[in-house]
């Protein structure tokens, strides 16, 4: 018996699933019976649903909108300027946003396929046997980097005698 409660649960019950046609073919009817040249918005498909049909659901307001979105991404319908229109059979279908990818071309049975090649640059071939090369060290006998700061010596100028007087600016370099 308590199987029986929790199939009654989910789901409209069964007197309204029969009677009430789905979501989108009521919504294609209310566009072809309202028959406005620039189509027509929400409120209006909604007005003609429930006089056409007494039996809805309560959530009949989200169930809408929900499948008037889920028209127009497919394309079965075509929203311009907040109204619902059908699309135009001779215009193009509307592409998505960015390149088209590329047509797959159909792969013949028995046929192997291999790994995508790994990302990167590939690794240089080693041979196992061979010997280790040599390091070559520079031909200018000095060693690489920058070259070491030279200690200062000791001998510093003494400070001059108190009785001279030294002259205006910079001092010249010695």
């Amino acid at each position: 018996m308590a199987t029986e409660e929790t199939n009654n649960t989910q789901g409209p019950p069964p007197s309204q699933q029969s009677s009430l046609p789905d979501f989108p073919q009521l919504i294609l009817e209310a566009i072809e019976a309202l028959n406005a040249k620039t189509g027509s918005n929400m409120s209006a498909i909604l007005k003609h649903i429930e006089s056409t049909h007494s039996d809805l659901p309560a959530t009949h307001l989200t169930l809408l909108s929900h499948h008037l979105n889920k028209m127009k991404q497919s394309g079965q319908i075509v929203m311009l300027k907040d109204n619902y229109l059908k699309p135009d059979s001779s215009a193009p279908p509307k592409r998505g946003r960015g390149r088209p990818p590329k047509p797959k071309v159909p792969i013949p049975p028995g046929t192997v396929v291999s790994p995508p090649r790994p990302r990167g640059r590939p690794p240089k071939p080693k041979d196992p046997f061979a010997p280790p090369k040599p390091k070559i060290t520079a031909a200018t006998g000095r060693p690489r980097g920058r070259p070491a700061k030279k200690a200062k010596t000791a001998t510093t100028a003494a400070p001059p005698p108190p009785g001279v007087k030294r002259g205006r600016g910079r001092p010249p370099k010695v």
